[in-house]
């Protein structure tokens, strides 16, 4: 398959996070890789390899010349734009040792796109190299989430520590009553059965506010404030603050809710992801709701799923199903390959979630003390303190670790 260079666009979404703080030589590099890799697409479509390989130098010496901070926030580049292209390019052009070389390059600069290089035929004349396989095995530890996963181990239901008591505010809290009125929650939620009811909040708060991953919410992080900021400002939220305003929806509207923050195993990457779960009395079970993406998942049957059972069918290779109409900000569908087992197999590590699910939970106050528990996989987590305590400016944490799914999951 030729280069489509895949991680590029992925590249600069994370240069433009910092780009309001960025230095200029920063910037000016950002700019330079946006045309630089433009013009080695097209010569890769008109299959002229051998000038690439003359023209990557270049770019090198660029890179080269930035700061220590830069070149780490530009990384991602030399590893997938630069030296694992290269190899595709020596390895169509039959030059084994070359394209040997610089696929061991990529792995030493944070390659980590297990599947792509399994299945990417450019490579094939090397798959038989044993310094090749020797990298492979090396990044199918970082990059084959779904091995990873399943590496893990399971939970530990017999675990002895014990965890509070997770709660949820009630529908009558006044702030909760406000947003429920000001909205008309009702109206919006239907008059469906609840898992319809559900889905309806979930489409809502997509369309309300866009997807931004590229700016720290505002510092007051509830639904009412939230949604007036980013309609003052014409400005999105992150997925942390999309799924703070459905966690609210919910709560509002009486349903149990949670957002949980989904964690890969890489405790260097910072790349994590936030959704819901909310609690249907009638399944008996807790559902996947990802406001960020519009999503919720399916068995083959079309039953939806909690966020534990999805974890688990990924593991074992059970089918699921994403609803169709999976989208972020209308602008790339979200499939089951990207979205489950590439993403969220990553991110579905670990979870993390506050005992205390309630209006304005994450506003950072002189008085706020903010309780959290993680699951771990019990390999992980036998290691790990049953609690810890830490401060963040005026805000006090308490962080509770557990290897019991069942106690992490237990019912409203």
């Amino acid at each position: 398959m030729r280069r489509r260079l895949p991680f590029l666009a992925c590249l600069l979404l994370h240069c433009l996070t910092l780009r309001a703080q960025q230095a200029p030589s920063t910037a000016a590099f950002d700019a330079y890789c946006t045309t630089f890799f433009k013009e080695i697409q097209g010569l890769s479509d008109a299959k002229e390899y051998r000038q690439i390989l003359s023209r990557y130098p270049e770019w090198e010496a660029k890179y080269n010349a930035l700061g220590a901070a830069d070149k780490q926030l530009f990384r991602g580049a030399l590893a997938n734009n630069v030296d694992y292209n290269r190899a595709c390019y020596y390895a169509l052009l039959k030059d084994r040792p070359n394209a040997v070389l610089s696929f061991r390059q990529a792995v030493e600069h944070g390659y980590k796109n297990y599947s792509h290089a399994k299945v990417d035929s450019d490579l094939d004349l090397i798959r038989g190299d044993k310094d090749f396989q020797q990298q492979m095995a090396l990044i199918r530890e970082h990059g084959d989430f779904i091995y990873v996963l399943q590496q893990a181990k399971g939970y530990a239901p017999n675990e002895a520590r014990k965890l509070p008591a997770f709660t949820y505010q009630s529908a009558d809290e006044p702030h909760l009553v406000a947003l429920r009125k000001t909205y008309k929650l009702d109206s919006i939620a239907g008059q469906g059965n609840e898992v319809s009811r559900y889905i309806n909040l979930l489409h809502w708060v997509h369309e309300q506010v866009p997807h931004d991953g590229n700016h720290e919410n505002p510092a007051v992080r509830n639904a009412q404030d939230l949604l007036r900021v980013c309609r003052a400002e014409k400005r999105g939220l992150n997925c942390r603050g999309l799924a703070t305003i459905l966690n609210e929806a919910y709560l509002a509207m009486g349903y149990k809710a949670r957002f949980v923050g989904c964690l890969p195993k890489d405790s260097t990457d910072y790349d994590s992801h936030v959704i819901n779960a909310v609690y249907s009395p009638s399944l008996q079970k807790w559902l996947w709701m990802d406001p960020t993406n519009d999503a919720y998942v399916m068995n083959e049957q079309g039953q939806l799923l909690s966020i534990e059972e999805v974890r688990a069918r990924i593991i074992d290779g059970r089918p699921l199903l994403v609803n169709p109409t999976a989208n972020w900000n209308h602008k790339v569908s979200k499939t089951k390959e990207d979205y489950l087992y590439q993403y969220m197999a990553k991110n579905l590590y670990k979870l993390q979630c506050p005992l205390s699910s309630q209006y304005d939970l994450e506003t950072r106050g002189a008085t706020k003390s903010l309780q959290y528990v993680t699951l771990l996989p019990a390999t992980v987590g036998a290691h790990k303190p049953a609690v810890r305590n830490t401060q963040d400016g005026p805000t006090s944490f308490t962080l509770y670790n557990t290897s019991n799914a069942a106690a992490f999951w237990q019912k409203p």
